[in-house]
């Protein structure tokens, strides 16, 4: 064997210890929070008791909030404000009207009971089992068991989604996204402000067939309504103003078309024939494995639009897109489009494409209970 083919077999079993220290910290993560979710749901659900009963009062919850601070320094997160948000967490999680949309889009899975173990080997820790004996009789009398689906996102997302999402089919569209794209907290208040819950599960008469039928999960991935809040847009602006501006807060902008975009480059030229064209921005989508050719209208959609966007699209194919990779997609990026234009326009389109909007500022909420339906069952048939 030589040298080369040496090196590079130690190399490929140094990436494999690499991912089992990943899967293990992933693992440990994992635990971390269930342990998180649960301390907060069944204290939630005993102070909840307490002032159901009127047994207690705010007064009393300060007092618990101070006892915790005085007599356990070491335990960090349960101001007065904390402790509410527990039993905000549990009062909501733990209704029957949550639970009822948790079976109606979801399946047992996601209502049966989480219960946590610590485990040494193949042994639990006899202490800690005594303790969470303990636990649990206290708890039986005043809290359920938390529903598994909790389990998909952290407490912080979880009291986020709680204190801005009104309805059950939002906070549950916002659990399950959260799990699908990692969100971090701050990733999380944005998607909440930028309506994400209205930007994925919207009308998807803007899809064309070819992309429905070559990307099924494409409208889970893909949304029809982008907010553009953080460029500070003119009313009136030119197509030059709004590509610069994008470029310049790429980081932003690739958070709101979502995670799994990156970036190639803008103006890409297309050599066709002896002519060139410039596609307004290249992107790669990591997940779907194809380029992403996004065009930028200053004004209203209007069909012809479509036609160029094809043309791009097809020189993709032929001249940039590698072998291993899929069928390109094309996304129309305007401020306005007339759905019924759209839906005439995208309806004998065999070609990945799709129309979105561009919003300078936020736009009121809509529930869309089927939407949300179709969404579930997408995330649930992921694999």
């Amino acid at each position: 064997m030589k040298n080369t083919d040496i090196a590079i077999s130690i190399e490929q079993q140094f990436g494999e210890i690499v991912d089992i220290i990943l899967q293990h910290k992933s693992n440990a993560s994992r635990v971390v929070n269930e342990e998180l979710l649960l301390t907060a749901w069944h204290v939630g659900g005993y102070v909840s008791a307490k002032l159901r009963s009127e047994e207690w009062g705010s007064k009393v919850v300060s007092q618990l909030s101070e006892y915790i601070r005085s007599q356990r320094p070491d335990l960090k997160g349960y101001s007065k404000r904390s402790i509410y948000n527990m039993v905000m967490f549990y009062d909501e999680y733990s209704s029957e009207t949550f639970i009822a949309a948790i079976k109606q889009y979801l399946n047992t899975e996601f209502v049966q009971t989480a219960s946590a173990q610590i485990e040494v080997g193949n042994h639990v820790q006899e202490s800690a089992t005594i303790v969470q004996s303990m636990v649990t009789q206290i708890v039986q009398s005043t809290a359920g068991q938390m529903p598994k689906i909790l389990e998909l996102t952290t407490l912080s997302n979880h009291i986020e989604i709680l204190c801005r999402c009104k309805s059950n089919e939002e906070r549950i569209f916002y659990i399950l996204y959260a799990n699908k794209e990692h969100l971090s907290y701050k990733e999380m208040q944005r998607c909440i402000s930028n309506q994400t819950y209205v930007g994925l599960l919207g009308n998807k008469d803007n899809m064309s067939k070819g992309l429905l039928e070559r990307y099924p999960n494409a409208p889970i991935m893909f949304k029809d309504t982008l907010f553009v809040d953080f460029l500070n847009l003119p009313k009136k602006h030119s197509e030059s103003i709004l590509r610069n501006g994008l470029v310049e807060h790429m980081k932003q902008f690739i958070l709101e078309l979502g995670k799994d975009f990156i970036f190639m480059d803008q103006e890409y030229r297309l050599n066709i024939g002896t002519s060139t064209f410039k596609a307004d921005l290249l992107f790669f989508h990591r997940g779907l494995q194809a380029l992403v050719a996004v065009e930028l209208k200053k004004t209203k959609f209007h069909p012809r639009d479509l036609g160029q966007l094809e043309f791009y699209l097809e020189a993709l194919d032929r001249d940039v897109k590698r072998s291993n990779e899929n069928p390109s997609i094309g996304i129309i990026l305007c401020p306005e489009a007339d759905r019924v234009v759209v839906e005439y326009a995208m309806s004998r389109s065999m070609s990945p494409t799709m129309i979105a909007e561009y919003k300078r500022i936020l736009i009121p909420q809509e529930r869309m209970q089927q939407q949300l339906n179709e969404f579930c069952n997408l995330f649930l048939n992921k694999d």
